[in-house]
């Protein structure tokens, strides 16, 4: 049921960015859903690929999305809430909204961790101006992968698929905002 409730979230996710919303989760139990879930689906990524923690140590910051769900049918969406790191300490609250157009089917779920190479790179994150456009290049999460991964413009992407199905030649990109903790 809550794969479900992800691709059907994802399908809004068109109408999340014409509507906007709020990048914390909006109770208490909602952030220590999240925060479980972030944890969660790191030490997943680390278990399938141990050379990810030391990628982790010699970064600055990141960003963990536990659950993003994704769904097209010629136009696609995709939603993610997560939470930032700054030096290991959490900072804040992240989400991720996604557009597509193409030729594309289906739906998936998935895991997303940006990581910060920098200071500069994770403030220039926090102030909402890092966008990837065209399709996401990232790096699946396997044993070894992290080791051999590279930063672009002071990111690297890892990707953790869950589940689902996706055909797709689309165009489209990410748009991340963030808020600090209160």
């Amino acid at each position: 049921m809550r794969r479900t409730s992800h691709l059907v979230t994802a399908l809004g996710a068109l109408a999340i960015l014409v509507v906007g919303c709020s990048t914390a989760p909006p109770t208490a139990t909602d952030k220590s859903q999240l925060h479980g879930d972030a944890d969660a689906a790191l030490a997943a990524m680390k278990q399938k690929d141990p050379s990810l923690n030391d990628f982790l140590t010699n970064a600055y910051g990141y960003a963990i999305y536990p659950d993003i769900g994704k769904g097209a049918a010629g136009v696609g969406g995709a939603y993610g809430r997560g939470e930032v790191y700054e030096q290991n300490n959490r900072v804040g609250y992240t989400d991720m909204t996604q557009a597509t157009v193409g030729v594309s089917l289906g739906g998936q779920e998935y895991a997303e961790l940006l990581v910060f190479q920098n200071k500069d790179t994770l403030d220039h994150f926090k102030a909402g101006n890092l966008e990837f456009a065209a399709q996401l290049s990232g790096v699946v999460v396997t044993a070894g992968g992290a080791a051999s991964a590279k930063f672009q413009n002071g990111v690297a992407v890892f990707l953790d698929v869950k589940g689902g199905l996706m055909g797709e030649a689309s165009i489209g990109g990410q748009k991340f905002s963030y808020q600090p903790m209160q």
